[in-house]
């Protein structure tokens, strides 16, 4: 069965230049480009209302017309539920926002927001027949690629920097890939997989080099619309690596708007968040480019924003600019200081990368760019417990054959 047939796909179109292409074939990038999935989104108006959403399970796949995989029999899932939407005075308060919330995707299926790509990543090279995957991680990506694999029963190679966070590491052996540390960053390991294509036969599944984990990552922008009743924030701040997360949600936006099921013409302001250690999306929007340039010399304790160079960077910045927002890089040295803040003030699992936001939310209250009175979402992209070595701290060890001093606590 094609897509066409099952899905309300119309066509996939060249981010770069807006050339039409073949849905119904696999397709990876476009004259070295991502690309998008376009939809018939009339058809999907006179088969779907926002309101008959409501009566289906609250989980990824109840927006299926909006999404390629039609054909419930070759989707690959785990139950991905709707993430929450958190309302979170105590931190807001700190921050000196009045109208704070956190979207925890900490409780998706791998602990992280990449289950929802790999869930429409892996459904979809199931299927086009696709019996082996492989891709570059900072972090999360490959154990969600492994675990989704793994229940699809495709062969999944991992390719990750030595110095990946160890659950991550971890994980993507126990799910059952082949998994590889290499002495390098996550443009090096992604080198390795295009080179081994040819010689293993392995589908590339790196960020934004096929077309459908954008599908996957921009149901975070349909939840986040339905959860607000369809009116959407004035300000979300998104940890960025890759990109998918953002650019997928303004596609999603985009989309609910051209629907009508939006109850304001309002766009949120979009804002890229990076670390002082690696942020070439940011030096590419202070100077006005179309392109990053790679950023040399990357690191940063929030794994999944270490990224170098994004084969998606003009895709950022096009949806930054177009909102109004901005790119912005934050202290290296206090991500772990604003992660722990989160924790405690809000006892969400909150991850180095939106410790990252949680500091570009303050810096922007400090400087103006956002109001006290703004609607602001930060996402939480992933679960602290998957970084233990950002959450590593001394506790004191009580002797148990000696007095208390209460007065120490």
């Amino acid at each position: 069965m094609s897509i066409a047939e099952s899905s309300f796909v119309s066509h996939l179109e060249g981010a770069i230049d807006g050339t039409h292409l073949e849905p119904n074939v696999v397709q990876t990038l476009h004259d070295g480009r991502p690309i998008w999935v376009r939809y018939d989104l009339d058809a999907v108006s006179k088969s779907v209302s926002r309101s008959e959403l409501g009566g289906r399970p609250a989980n990824l796949w109840r927006y299926k017309e909006l999404l390629p995989a039609y054909d419930e029999s070759r989707i690959v899932s785990f139950g991905e539920g709707m993430s929450p939407l958190l309302k979170s005075p105590r931190l807001g308060a700190s921050l000196g926002v009045d109208d704070l919330w956190i979207k925890d995707e900490s409780q998706l299926p791998t602990g992280s927001f990449k289950s929802r790509g790999m869930a429409l990543a892996v459904t979809m090279a199931n299927h086009f027949g696709i019996t082996s995957v492989a891709l570059p991680t900072a972090g999360n990506a490959g154990g969600a690629a492994a675990a989704y694999a793994a229940r699809a029963g495709m062969s999944c190679y991992v390719f990750m920097p030595e110095d990946t966070p160890i659950i991550n590491q971890y994980e993507a052996k126990a799910y059952g890939a082949k998994a590889y540390r290499v002495n390098g960053l996550i443009n090096d390991c992604g080198r390795i997989v295009n080179e081994g294509k040819e010689t293993m036969g392995w589908f590339d599944l790196s960020t934004l080099k096929e077309p459908y984990r954008i599908e996957g990552k921009k149901t975070m922008g349909l939840e986040l619309a339905e959860q607000f009743d369809w009116e959407l924030p004035d300000a979300i701040f998104y940890p960025t690596g890759g990109g998918t997360g953002l650019i997928g949600m303004w596609k999603a936006f985009q989309e609910l708007s051209q629907l009508g099921w939006l109850d304001s013409p309002k766009m949120p302001r979009m804002f890229s968040v990076q670390s002082s250690g690696c942020a070439p999306i940011v030096e590419a929007f202070e100077k006005e480019e179309k392109h990053a340039v790679p950023f040399s010399n990357a690191h940063s304790i929030a794994s999944g924003i270490r990224v170098p160079a994004a084969v998606g960077d003009f895709m950022i910045l096009d949806a930054v600019r177009k909102s109004g927002g901005a790119a912005l890089r934050v202290d290296e040295d206090q991500i772990a200081e604003w992660m722990h803040l989160g924790m405690s003030r809000e006892g969400i699992s909150i991850c180095p990368e939106t410790g990252a936001c949680i500091g570009a939310v303050e810096k922007c209250i400090a400087d103006g760019t956002i109001s006290a009175e703004d609607r602001v979402v930060i996402f939480n992209t992933g679960a602290a417990q998957k970084y233990a070595e950002a959450i590593r701290c001394d506790i004191p060890l009580l002797d148990k054959d000696r007095p208390i001093d209460w007065a120490a606590f």
